[in-house]
């Protein structure tokens, strides 16, 4: 792609940091892997995130403001992630790339409860809370699906936790070298 041809090189990761965060992925993952409720620590930040986009989004009418807390969870990790990507740091592209995913999986486990709504619900202003997705889902006409539309975005989120790991693996380990231009 041309515009991609006109990219600065990566900005050099040392072998001892490529290392520390292969071990954090590593570690973090069989933790994600282990978990059975479907919230990992990470995921209280992810929460508040979520909440923040239901006030943000909400100042553009109640249907984004539905809409708004995945919204802002998923745009945040995304757009720092475009921001590191533009800097050229390969361990923050990676980190907040890997934390996109890592959202997906929260939020499969508040898509999979649509019908059976068994989860803690948290409001902003502790009123009654609404289930996000029941709403989103029943306004879509999908909501017999919630299960398996969960099970698709928990999927994506660990395929793309893997393959950001796979990536910064096999990038980092030329990052030191020179490059032949």
């Amino acid at each position: 792609m041309p515009i991609l041809d006109n990219l600065e090189p990566w900005r050099p990761l040392t072998r001892i940091a490529l290392i520390g965060w292969l071990v954090f992925y590593g570690v973090f993952l069989a933790y994600a892997a282990a978990d059975r409720s479907g919230f990992l620590f990470i995921d209280n930040a992810n929460l508040v995130v979520h909440e923040g986009g239901h006030l943000l989004f909400g100042w553009f009418g109640p249907t984004l403001g539905l809409w708004g807390g995945t919204l802002l969870q998923w745009l945040a990790p995304a757009l720092l992630a475009a921001y590191f990507f533009a800097q050229r740091q390969i361990a923050g592209f990676c980190f907040c790339l890997f934390m996109l995913f890592e959202n997906f999986l929260y939020t499969a486990t508040y898509m999979a409860d649509a019908r059976a709504q068994v989860l803690d619900l948290v409001s902003v202003g502790g009123g009654d809370s609404l289930h996000d997705w029941f709403n989103i889902f029943s306004s879509l006409g999908v909501l017999q699906r919630d299960t398996q539309i969960a099970a698709t975005v928990w999927a994506l989120g660990w395929v793309g936790m893997l393959a950001t790991v796979a990536w910064f693996a096999w990038r980092g380990r030329t990052l030191d070298e020179p490059r032949a231009d």
